[in-house]
């Protein structure tokens, strides 16, 4: 069978669902348009969406790494997360906070979290969700979930995560933030907010406030997809404040690759070579800024 045609309007519309004010019937409304057919529309629309069943890259079982369901206090009730370290690590380790997107911590942010245990680190993903009673299992149910969280909680969320990671057993008291959409948004956030953040690598995430740039110590690695209009709309304003600010930070832009890059459960939106090349300067960046 060949696989359906998928063009930048679906892409658009895809992402208009995803992060703006269209519903699921309206997604599928204007994608039956652009497809032709109701038929067509249901074979495209998985393409777009992640795939909770895609293989993961490093398995939940991977003997090289220990990762275990954890609670830890957050700044109003409990924190769930999923925790993992190298199974064969010596000395102290730097720690990252693994920071997912707008469908909660869901597989493939645990998986994103064993990848970077097994490059030397101990990862904690968080379930921001927490409050609301964690991740569903149904996707559209996460993504209601989080028009109803509270931003200034959100924040100080990950504030507590970066309290807990920088007290953990086997860290070596750094800390650093990898987010992806929502998440590198958070991430944003956070490094406006927590002076005693590390490292900052954000993933096509929506920029803080110009303002607020000033409050940033941490240095930044951005990470934005060619093809992301409404995010790139902010790249230049956020570019300017950290110029004029003196602030440290490097920013990418991966020509021709579409918001969500990264993830490889979305057939229609996953960029291999745009991802790899990402993913290295990351692990790069956080080895050099949060060695012992």
């Amino acid at each position: 069978m060949n696989r359906p045609a998928i063009t930048q309007a679906m892409i658009d519309a895809y992402d208009e669902y995803t992060h703006l004010t269209l519903d699921r019937r309206g997604f599928m409304e204007k994608l039956t348009k652009l497809a032709g057919s109701g038929a067509a529309a249901a074979a495209i629309a998985p393409l777009l969406a992640a795939n909770a069943a895609q293989a993961a890259i490093v398995a939940e079982d991977d003997a090289r790494v220990k990762g275990q369901d954890i609670t830890y206090p957050g700044s109003k009730g409990e924190m769930k997360g999923y925790l993992v370290r190298p199974a064969a690590a010596g000395g102290n380790l730097g720690t990252v906070i693994v920071i997912h997107e707008n469908r909660g911590l869901n597989p493939h942010i645990r998986d994103v979290a064993r990848r970077i245990a097994l490059e030397g680190f101990i990862a904690l993903a968080p379930d921001f969700l927490s409050p609301l009673g964690g991740t569903p299992s149904d996707e559209d149910k996460a993504r209601d979930m989080f028009s109803r969280l509270a931003p200034d909680q959100t924040v100080a969320d990950g504030l507590a995560t970066v309290a807990y990671l920088k007290q953990i057993d086997g860290g070596n008291g750094k800390v650093g933030a990898v987010g992806f959409c929502w998440g590198g948004g958070v991430v944003n956030d956070l490094a406006v907010n927590a002076p005693d953040l590390d490292a900052a690598v954000a993933y096509y995430g929506r920029q803080p406030k110009t303002e607020d740039v000033a409050n940033i110590h941490a240095p930044l690695l951005l990470h934005y997809a060619g093809m992301d209009e409404r995010i790139n709309a902010g790249i230049e304003p956020y570019k300017e404040a950290l110029e004029s600010q003196g602030k440290k930070f490097t920013i990418y832009v991966y020509e021709g690759a579409q918001h969500a890059f990264n993830n490889d459960t979305s057939e229609a939106r996953y960029n291999k070579a745009a991802a790899d090349l990402a993913w290295g300067r990351t692990i790069a960046f956080l080895k050099e800024k949060l060695a012992e």
